[in-house]
Formats: C-alpha cells, structure tokens, sequence
C-alpha cells in the first residue's frame, strides 16, 4: 500500500484505498476532528474512510452494547476485568504489565475494538483521589514503566493504547473546570515524566488529554502540553482525542495539536473549524496536520478479522495478576501461609460479594466472578462458618458483629475480609477520610479478642489507616483484584503463590500527615499544587514524617539478602540472594540522593528497580540502569534537563527506608551545583501550610484568582447553579444535589448525576450528538444568570439556526451539494 504523507486509510470491507488530506474538502477534513457516535469517529463513505470504534479498557474492555454513554451506565458486552492499576503497579513488574496489556489488546480487537482508551498513569498526588484506583503510583517512574508495558502489549494485538490522561489530573471534584495550578519544575519532574516515559518507550498511537485546565489553558488545548511537549520534545506523532466532553474550544485545539474531540459534538465544530480557516485565525495546515492523525490511526487499524480469545485463559491470568499484586503488609508469627486443613472461619461481607473494581467509565462486565465462597472449597482450608460481620455501608449491627464473633471462636484462624464500599471511591468523587467504617474495625477487634489468630484481607482502590493494626495478626492488601481475585488471594492466604508485592504508593499513619490534607480536593476554581516535588515518599523522606507503611514495602513467605552494591553514574549493581526456605521473588529498589549542594529536591528518589525471582539459597547479580535521568532536574533558568555535577549517593535496598546498601559517584553532570532564591521550606519538605507568598515565589509569578466568576459563564459547573441568579436554575441544582444524595445513602453513586453536578455548561453543546451549539448554551446561560426571557428566545432561535446549518453541512458531507473546500 503506497502511503501519502502517512495518510492512508482503509475502507470498511478491509480493503485499502489512498486518501490524502489534498483529496478532501476543507470541511471533510475538519468533520473527522470530532466524533460521529459516544464511540464512534466520524467515517468519510466516499473516500473509503471508515469509522473507528473506541472503548474504556485500563483493565478491561468495555464496549458497550445497545443505548452507549460514556459513563459505564448502560450494559456492555462481557470481558475479563483484570485487576486494576492501583493492584498491578505493587507487581513493579514491567514484563507483567506487558501481557496484560497484550490480553486486552486481544480481547479488545476479538471485540472490533480499534483504541483502547488506557492505561490511566495519572499521579496520585493525594490517596484521596477518586480514581486512585485506575492509576498506578505516586512515583512517575514506577508508573510510566508499568503502562508502557501495556501499551506495548495492547498496540501488539493491532489495536491502538490511548494512554490518559494527559497532564495533571489529579482530582475528581469539579475535575472539567479545575485549573490546576503548578510550577514548571514541577510539572515537569512529576507530572509530565510517566507520559513522557510511555511515548518515548512505547509509542502509543494515541493519547488522551484531560478535563482540567493547566496554568490557566485546557488541557486539550494547550500549546506547551501538546505542542511543545508532547510533540516536539517527545517526539509523538499520533492522534490526541480529549476526554469525553473535555474540549473547550474545538479551533484552539485544533490549532495547539489537539486531534479529536469525543465524543459526537456534532457538525457545528466542523463548521467552527471551516470558518476559522476563512477568516484567517487557524491555519490550513493545521487542520491539514489533524486530520492526517485521524487517517493514520484508521490506517493503522487492525482489517483481518481478528481470532476470538479463550476466556478461561483469560481468567486464569486474571488470577495470576491478582496474586501476584497482593501486598503482605504483616504476618506476626508466620502465622501465613496457611497449612492444608486449616479451619477457617470467613467473616465479612467482601467474602460473598466482591469489591474487585472501581465505578465510573472502567466498570467492566466480567466473563465470571468469583467470590472467596465460590473457590475456597477447591484452596484445601476447611472452612467452618461464614459471617457477613457487618453492613457494607457502615451501619452499626450488633446481630452481625455477635454472629462474626460466634464464627471466629470456633476456628483454627478467622479470615476477615474488610474493605472499602462503592460509594467509597469513583470516578467523579474524591474519598473523604483514609478511615474503614467503624463498625469493621468494631468486628475485627471483636473477633480478634476471641481469635487471636485473625487474618485481614482487605479491598479497596487505594491506602487505609491502619489505627486497628495490632489486632491482625496478619494482613494482606488485595486493592481491587479483578473478576478472579478471590481465587488468587486464597492463593498467596496458603502459600500456593509466595507473595511479592510491593507497595507503589505510601500508606500514610493518618490523612493529616499527608501533604496535601488541609487543601485535597480543591473547592475553588483552581487547584494548588503548592507541596510542589513533594508527592508521596518524596514529601515523607524529605520531611521526616513516620508512616504506617513507607513506599515500596512488602513481605514474602521467604527472605532476601542485598549485598555487593556497586554503582557509576551509568548504573548500579547489586547482588540479590534468597536466603529464606521457599522460592520467591524480590523487587530491588535503586534511590540516588544528592549530596553536594544544589537546587531543593526530595531527600531520595527513586532511580530504577529490578524483579529477581530466586529458588533457596539462590543468588542474581542484577544491574539497574542509571544514567542522566536518575539524576537531572528542570531547569527554569536554561528551559532545559540539568544534571548538577557533584557526589551523589546510590541507595539499594528492599523499599524506601530500608535502603542499607550505599555507594557514592561523583556524577560529570551539565552544570555546577547553584543556589535558589525560594523560601527555605522547599528545601526542608515543609509544605504542609505553604502561604501565598512563598507559592508564588515557587511559581514566579502571582497566584491566579480561585474565585468563581458571576455571573456565571459557560465554563462554569452546573454545581454553580446554587448560588445562580435564576430562581429556576437554583430549584435545577437542588434537583440533582437531591439525587445525588439518595443514590450516596444507597452506598452506589449515581454516575451520571455526578458527571452532570461537575460539567461545565459548554459540555450541554459537546455531549447532545450536535443536538445543541454553543450558540443554544449561551442562551442556556443566559436563563441561569436571571435573565429568562432574552435567554429563551436566545436558545429557541440558536436551536432552530443548528437544526438547520446541520441538515446543511450533512448534505454537503454526503456529497449532495458543493462543498466547502478550501
């Protein structure tokens, strides 16, 4: 096949056919810059260009069947939910991560789906965060190498990874509005390295950008995020597709790099695009530049039909991940693994009804489920009684706790099963506390008190306080272990697989030692990034703060010894040996930490790491990677990656504070040690209580207005309805605040509601399939801010205008009248 300037594309019997971006009109060009369908882009009939069919797929594929929302409300077609990102990344497993991403890409093109919109690889700068569970650590580097291995392996079955979401998308509330507040140095070491890491390594064939703004511009259409970044430095050559009802400004976008705006906001952005070409504001080339995007990655689509998976392999693999992510977190007395015949008592609710993923737009429908009543006939543990121990949603039940305590007493060990609830942790919403119910903790110590010898397994997206630690004599960390996570954590329970999990993300002694716990989830118009490097075990070494369990820790059923440690400014060396009685494996973490003086950075970051799996008394000499990456910074003053000459120290150890092994290398570097003139509390990690003076020091310029504007304005939520003017639009918010409610005392969120209270009012004119223009909204707000009469007859006239240039420009697309070719 001959292609002109990469931008053939295949028709829709599978055969191919030459399209170039010269052969179409300006207006065919520009009506492939958005969506046709919630998962469709747009297909161009006359020139063989078909549509391409998009799905969620971080850890499952979700295409939808029937009525399609982007929300995950409606049903979709069966698929192995595997488990999810927060549970993978404690693997640290790079090869792991690959032929997971290699089984979705599978079943994704066994399905006709041709991108995959994931893995998600935001960083999780507060264990708050609503989508903790979808993302996969605190630490950049853990999480860039994790999703380019799915990506690789997703993009090896011919279907397209859509990595996301691309930048600085750390909280749920107000997430289409926010504007997320952060200094370069920051953006770039923290929140920019995991995707740089993805498309420099694995080359996704798309990318998706998120909802919020980033210093003031929208994600989807910032020139430095897309163009100078993404596509100049790292070299990206794909399609960016927004989120869905993320674009803002469909010509901006256009014009900054943005490709695809999803999902159908119909044929008014085409001709947005097509008038902004004639009047001289956006470039012909750069319509030109979009479009060919689009054509190469229907170009690069899978045509052969592709060969349908097993299903029982799939879950077979599902359950290897799920043991394999497990995170023994204690095990006083060995007490673990358990022998065959062991009498179990199994308490809690999780142990018959699963929490094995989170809500929102990744919610998969499983091939099969299984529950830990399901399989613990086939782990050999006898087990006696099983107890429901309490109410999921939280309320107090003494009959419950009463029966659960019953079961314990009557066992040889008691398996107790605690978790988070749905309405714990989704899309859409942040957490509110790092606490489990109280009446868990009342069953666990209730048991604990009549057998000692319990057992905790929990479930949940992210970290809990572990204040009721003393009363478990063990605990196992599932996080959310997929359709066969019960099967695999029965696994590790009896020593059927050696546990080797790693902690990707810290597990804080309370939420207000975090860094950011007075200020997460912002409540006003931006987000303040004032920790700034201080995310995670950056902010807890630095700082000296205690915590329950420190980044990168966790327990086997064997022991390890690290010795040998030898390091240059190119790589270090360490040998790993299995010093313990059963095979296991080992993950050996590489940390530098500067020690001549220099610009403020973290006490020690993480530099690399190594999986080395061992029988008894085996030994591997393994070498981690070093180089200018493990060592450099951002530069503001030179707009540039330094690495400051100097001694630096090389760390290897088992996690973060237990790094025994150190070398020190004097490192050439690019630049002699310098001074900062920044307030001393970024030196020292102190950044709990940063004041304004000292952000906008660290920003370098002033702090951006956090106020909501009024009246209100297209890029307002619909939350801002509250405070409206219009006595219509307050009785509106009250509406949807009152459903959202009932579902949260239903302990199931109501989605949809919660997309609605978050979205901006634009977001009426990127989500109705072309219904309304951003005409009709600008009388729609007009309404809203008290004035009803000038703003219906605005929206009725804006509504009929729409009806009727669309019947127009559908003609023109389908060839039946001239076109509007540049």
């Amino acid at each position: 096949m001959r292609l002109h300037g990469e931008d053939a594309a295949t028709t829709s019997g599978g055969a191919t056919q030459d399209v170039t971006t010269e052969s179409l009109t300006l207006l065919e060009k520009a009506a492939l810059l958005t969506g046709k369908t919630v998962w469709e882009t747009r297909d161009l009939p006359r020139h063989g260009v078909r549509s391409l069919w998009l799905a969620d797929g971080p850890h499952g594929v979700r295409k939808q069947l029937g009525a399609a929302d982007h929300l995950g409300i409606a049903a979709s077609q069966p698929a192995t939910c595997f488990p999810t990102a927060a549970a993978v990344a404690n693997t640290w497993d790079v090869t792991l991560a690959e032929r997971i991403g290699a089984a979705l890409g599978a079943e994704a093109a066994a399905q006709g789906v041709d991108v995959l919109l994931g893995p998600g690889l935001n960083i999780k700068r507060s264990p708050l965060g609503g989508r903790n569970f979808e993302y996969f650590s605190e630490d950049p580097l853990l999480a860039g190498r994790l999703a380019a291995g799915y990506v690789r392996g997703i993009q090896a079955q011919g279907v397209a990874a859509c990595p996301k979401h691309y930048a600085v998308n750390s909280q749920e509330l107000r997430r289409m509005v926010s504007d997320s507040v952060v200094d370069e140095r920051t953006l770039r070491e923290i929140y920019l390295s995991a995707f740089g890491i993805v498309v420099t390594e694995a080359r996704p064939r798309s990318i998706m950008s998120s909802y919020n703004l980033v210093n003031g511009v929208y994600a989807h259409e910032d020139p430095f995020l897309l163009g100078t970044v993404l596509r100049e430095e790292w070299g990206f050559d794909g399609a960016v597709i927004s989120d869905w009802g993320g674009s803002n400004d469909v010509v901006a976008a256009v014009a900054a790099g943005g490709t695809l705006e999803m999902p159908a906001a119909g044929l008014d952005s085409a001709r947005q695009i097509v008038d902004a070409v004639r009047a001289g504001r956006i470039a012909q080339a750069d319509v030109d530049a979009r479009a060919a995007e689009v054509l190469r990655l229907v170009a690069d689509a899978r045509r052969a039909p592709a060969p349908e998976v097993d299903p029982l392999e799939q879950h077979a693999l599902a359950r290897e991940v799920a043991a394999r992510s497990a995170v023994l977190l204690k095990n006083d007395d060995g007490l673990l693994p358990l022998a065959p015949a062991t009498r179990v008592a199994v308490v809690g609710d999780f142990a018959r009804a699963p929490r094995y993923q989170g809500a929102g737009s990744s919610a998969v429908n499983p091939t099969r489920l299984d529950s830990v009543l399901d399989v613990i006939s086939r782990s050999g543990l006898e087990m006696t009684a099983f107890a429901a121990g309490f109410r999921r949603d939280g309320t107090p039940d003494a009959a419950l706790r009463a029966e659960a305590v019953e079961a314990a007493r009557g066992a040889d060990v008691t398996l107790l099963f605690l978790g988070l609830d749905e309405i714990a942790e989704s899309e859409g919403l942040d957490r509110s506390t790092l606490a489990l119910h109280a009446a868990q903790v009342e069953v666990l110590r209730a048991v604990a008190e009549v057998n000692p010898r319990t057992v905790v397994v929990l479930a949940g997206g992210g970290v809990v306080e572990v204040p009721w630690l003393a009363s478990a004599q063990a605990l196992v960390h599932g996080f959310l272990a997929g359709q066969a996570g019960a099967g695999g954590l029965l696994d590790v329970l009896t020593g059927v697989v050696n546990p080797s999990g790693h902690l990707a993300e810290t597990v804080p002694v309370t939420l207000a030692d975090t860094p950011t716990a007075g200020t997460f989830p912002a409540q006003g118009r931006t987000a303040e990034y004032r920790e700034g490097l201080y995310v995670g075990y950056r902010y807890y070494a630095t700082a000296g703060v205690p915590v329950a369990f420190p980044f990168g820790y966790g327990l086997s059923y064997t022991t390890f010894a690290h010795s040998g440690l030898t390091a240059t400014a190119d790589a270090a060396t360490v040998t790993v040996t299995n010093t313990g009685p059963v095979a296991g494996a080992d993950v050996v973490q590489v940390y530098v930490s500067r020690v001549s003086p220099g610009v403020h950075r973290p006490a020690r970051t993480l530099a690399g790491f190594a999986r080395v799996e061992l029988e008894p008394g085996e030994s591997a000499t393994v070498t981690v990677p070093l180089g200018d990456a493990a060592f450099r910074h951002w530069d503001v003053a030179t707009g540039a990656w330094q690495v400051e000459r100097g001694t630096w120290r090389v760390l290897a150890g088992a996690h973060v504070d237990d790094l025994p092994l150190s070398a020190e290398v004097e490192v050439p570097g690019t630049v002699p040690p310098r001074t900062e003139d920044l307030p001393e509390r970024y030196r020292t990690g102190d950044i709990r209580d940063v004041p304004d003076a000292d952000f906008s020091a660290l920003l370098g310029r002033p702090l951006p207005s956090s106020a909501w504007s009024r009246p209100l304005t297209v890029n307002d939520p619909l939350s801002a309805m509250a405070g409206a003017r219009s006595p219509l639009a307050r009785l509106a918010y009250r509406v949807l605040a009152w459903r959202r409610d009932v579902a949260d005392r239903r302990g199931k969120p109501d989605l949809n509601i919660l997309f609605l209270l978050n979205m901006p009012f634009r977001a009426i004119g990127k989500m109705t399939n072309g219904m309304v223009d951003a005409a009709t909204v600008d009388g729609i707000v007009r309404i809203v801010n008290g004035r009803f009469l000038s703003g219906v007859a605005a929206t009725v006239r804006a509504f009929l205008r729409n009806r009727r240039a669309n019947r127009r420009t559908a003609r023109e697309l389908a060839g039946d009248a001239p076109g509007r070719s540049a």
